[in-house]
């Protein structure tokens, strides 16, 4: 299986873990869900560090802590019909490519991403997440290998 090489603005599913999963000691997400790739880093090793927001289908309670994805987005991506959301509040990081990272097609290994948020709607995501993390309202999970 060949993996994407990680950049800003890639969507990828992935088992992403939730603070209130991390909180109860969970170290597995219970659910594969599309995730926007917002940083990428050189580790120590000179492995690759991926940081990434989940995509959610709840409505968030606050506007301001979560961006809409378009629909003509999503179908491009070859996501869902539904509403979607990049949630800004909270971040998994991970080396990649990581175990947790799941085929966008199931049965198909090859398929590990829907492909690039547009620059505009990518661009929007990081500032705003910038400003939380500055704000202390976003925080990042660190994930075991």
């Amino acid at each position: 299986m060949a993996f994407p090489a990680p950049v800003p603005g890639l969507v990828i599913r992935y088992s992403y873990l939730w603070s209130t999963e991390h909180a109860r000691g969970q170290e597995e997400g219970v659910k594969d869900r599309p995730c926007a790739v917002i940083l990428v880093t050189t580790g120590e090793e000179g492995n690759k560090v991926v940081t990434v927001l989940p995509i959610t289908h709840a409505s968030p309670t606050d506007l301001a802590l979560a961006i809409e994805i378009p629909p003509d987005t999503k179908r491009r991506l070859g996501l869902d019909g539904e509403r979607s959301w990049v949630v800004l509040t909270e971040a998994n990081r991970f080396i990649w490519p990581g175990p947790d990272l799941r085929p966008t097609t199931p049965g198909n290994p090859d398929s590990l991403a829907h492909g690039l948020l547009p620059h505009g709607l990518f661009e929007a995501i990081r500032l705003r997440f910038i400003d939380l993390i500055k704000a202390r309202q976003a925080r990042s999970i660190p994930r075991t290998e």
